[in-house]
């Protein structure tokens, strides 16, 4: 064996040791952010007679702790209060101006009957909650539907079909040219 050979060897050794070692740090540095997506994703509520017909979506766990993209008020005869909120994929595409929104993307939106402060007269405050609608974007599993499904949901369990088959008819015709969301990020 010649002298370079050892050397080689050990080289070889060195970088195998610092590749591995930076497989770990890669490894230990991602896990912990994937896991708290997944964990902030949290798995799909319930069973199948909690999901959406037509469409199979449910109403995600941990949705009322996500960030908020935007506030909004229905006039009547609605008269409510909203609040579309996202999960982190929704909020990075938002945040980069990202569409088509990414395969992931969340949108929960929580509604209330609005009424008056009782005390602050002038304020306009949530009172009991009437709908919780969701749009999840998978291409593939909802391409006749520009790549979203719909969940309507009052009191926690989802409306009729009939309801349901509203809701991409709706998005097409008004939000067509923004990957069929009306919600904008608020300033």
């Amino acid at each position: 064996m010649t002298s370079i050979e050892p050397e080689k060897k050990k080289r070889s050794y060195t970088t195998a040791i610092t590749v591995a070692a930076l497989l770990l740090v890669v490894l230990l540095t991602c896990v912990p952010y994937l896991v708290s997506i997944a964990l902030a994703e949290g798995p799909v509520q319930g069973n199948a007679a909690d999901a959406s017909p037509i469409f199979g979506v449910t109403i995600p766990a941990g949705y009322k702790q996500w960030e908020l993209i935007a506030p909004a008020e229905e006039a009547a005869p609605l008269d409510e209060l909203r609040a579309v909120v996202g999960n982190q994929i929704a909020i990075e595409a938002y945040q980069a101006g990202k569409h088509p929104f990414p395969d992931g993307t969340i949108l929960v939106k929580r509604a209330w009957k609005r009424k008056q402060s009782p005390e602050f007269a002038s304020a306009t405050i949530p009172g009991a909650a009437t709908t919780v609608q969701v749009m999840v974007k998978d291409s593939r599993k909802y391409a006749s539907t520009g790549g979203w499904g719909f969940g309507r949901f009052v009191n926690g369990k989802p409306v009729d079909e009939a309801q349901h088959r509203t809701c991409f008819a709706c998005h097409d015709a008004r939000a067509k040219s923004r990957d069929y969301v009306f919600t904008r990020l608020a300033p």
